[in-house]
């Protein structure tokens, strides 16, 4: 049986959905990804993986644009022949739908990888999208066969109250998982941080350390995304601004690790994060590939997004035993857990974020016991074992039915 998976950009399967592609060639599956591509080589062929690179603007709703996407989908689904067609994010899912019902292809899963800037931003331009996107979605998916995974429980019931799914398409896989082997408390514990490498964009590698040379560094609050407004950098900075003239710029290191999305509407100009880093208020790594060497130098893990499918870099926080912010949001909600393996806060609020950062920062044993609680929720439910079996379970759910 073949699987198909559809998905605007390259970098975002191989982060999020390789190990489940993984997992269906292991099962059998023949593998094929469409999608738009950011590299020259093929990472894929060495699985036994096909990859098939089409143009695609993930950004763009413009009808010629949706056009042209629409057209290139059916062609290469009309040739691939696909058992099943895996589309991952909303424009993937619009386009691929349309596709497959001009094609009749009835066997589709849909996975929502969170609504995004649309649905996360109160600015006219995202309020005409999201009206866009809601009369495109009545249109075109079809709610009579096609299951939809959801990542959090929130945009699950939105799409049931908004009629878009129904209650038996409707499944809930909640993230990409995470690997516990890979990310795990011993890492933090054997690895020095002269391991790692080091920040590509630090001003100064001596602001790192304490104007006393024999104290230990000062501790580490890291975010850990890409460089979007939505994901909170601005409130971080803040907080990080805050915190920093009430306790001096040894109290703690505030580091954004990740590069902008350039693609994103809200993707935060380079020119911003190094003026940022200039004022010396935060450090600014970058992308960074060896993401659990990075997150062995963190004290707390931050991500104080406006909203999310469930973000991998909590996941892999939470199988690094740290203790986690974030905003009390969809996605996010998921994964921190009030009291136990973190704290939330609400979204925009840099002042409660500052609150929370300095809370943690003074409690080492809150700390401790948040950490070691955020490892065992990664292990008992985010390893990439369970989503990789809750999502065969499906294809196979799938396969089942008639057509």
């Amino acid at each position: 049986m073949k699987i198909l998976y559809f998905i605007g950009v390259d970098w975002f399967f191989y982060s999020h959905f390789l190990d489940r592609a993984l997992a269906a060639k292991k099962a059998g599956y023949e593998v094929t990804v469409l999608t738009g591509t950011t590299r020259e080589d093929d990472p894929l062929a060495k699985h036994g993986i096909t990859l098939i690179a089409i143009p695609f603007e993930r950004s763009s709703l413009n009808p010629l644009s949706l056009i042209r996407n629409l057209m290139n989908v059916t062609s290469v689904l009309k040739q691939q022949k696909p058992d099943i067609v895996h589309q991952i994010a909303l424009k993937p899912i619009l386009v691929g739908s349309a596709a497959c019902r001009l094609l009749g292809i009835r066997r589709v899963v849909n996975a929502v990888v969170g609504l995004g800037f649309a649905f996360s931003s109160d600015t006219v331009g995202a309020k005409v999208i999201r009206r866009l996107l809601a009369l495109m979605f009545g249109f075109v998916l079809d709610k009579r066969h096609a299951k939809i995974i959801f990542e959090n429980t929130d945009d699950r019931d939105y799409f049931l109250q908004q009629g878009w799914v129904k209650e038996e398409g409707a499944v809930l896989i909640r993230g990409a998982g995470v690997d516990i082997q890979r990310f795990s408390p011993q890492l933090k514990q054997a690895q020095s941080h002269a391991a790692c490498d080091t920040p590509v964009h630090s001003v100064k590698e001596t602001e790192l350390l304490t104007a006393d040379s024999g104290q230990a560094e000062p501790p580490v609050v890291m975010l850990l995304s890409r460089m979007l407004w939505d994901k909170g950098i601005g409130e971080f900075v803040e907080a990080a601004r805050t915190l920093t003239r009430q306790h001096g710029k040894h109290y703690a290191q505030f580091v954004l690790v990740g590069d902008p999305d350039d693609d994103n509407r809200g993707a935060i100009d380079r020119e911003q994060l190094l003026a940022w880093q200039q004022e010396g208020i935060v450090q600014w790594w970058g992308y960074k590939s060896d993401v659990e060497c990075v997150l062995a130098k963190a004290t707390i893990s931050c991500l104080p997004s406006y909203r999310e499918g469930l973000p991998k870099s909590l996941l892999e926080s939470l199988a690094m035993g740290l203790p986690c912010i974030a905003t009390d949001v969809p996605g996010c909600r998921e994964a921190v857990k009030e009291g136990i393996n973190g704290l939330l806060v609400p979204p925009r609020d840099a002042a409660a974020l500052a609150n929370a950062i300095d809370r943690l920062l003074c409690d080492s044993d809150l700390r401790k016991q948040f950490g070691r609680a955020s490892r065992q929720i990664a292990v008992d439910e985010f390893s990439k074992e369970i989503v990789s079996k809750q999502t065969l379970h499906l294809y196979s759910t799938v396969l089942e039915e008639a057509v």
